[in-house]
C-alpha cells in the first residue's frame, strides 16, 4: 500500500495492523459469540434451519495514523472518535 502510495481500505484488522489504513469490519469477539450461542442451541437439539438468520451489529474501525502520515492524508476527529483501535 505505501509502496504505491495508494490509500485503501479492507474489511480485516490486520490489514490496518500491517499498515494499510483503515479497516472496517465485524467484531470478530461478538461475532464469535453469537456463533457460539448457535452452536449451543444446535447441541441442545435445535434444527439449524429453524433458528433465525442474524447479521452482524458491532463493527470495528481501525485506523492506521502512521500510514495516514506517510501518504500526507489527515483522518478527520469524527473517525477518530469513532474508531474502535488507532495505530500511532
Amino acid at each position: 500500500v505505501l509502496k504505491s502510495r495508494l490509500p485503501a481500505v479492507a474489511e480485516l484488522r490486520d490489514f490496518a495492523v500491517n499498515g494499510g489504513l483503515l479497516a472496517h469490519g465485524t467484531n470478530d469477539l461478538a461475532l464469535a459469540r453469537r456463533s457460539a450461542s448457535f452452536v449451543d442451541k444446535i447441541l441442545k437439539g435445535a434444527k439449524p434451519g429453524d433458528l433465525p438468520i442474524e447479521l452482524p451489529t458491532t463493527f470495528d474501525i481501525v485506523v492506521n495514523k502512521k500510514t495516514a502520515e506517510a501518504l500526507g492524508l489527515s483522518i478527520p476527529q469524527s473517525v477518530l472518535q469513532r474508531a474502535t483501535e488507532v495505530i500511532q
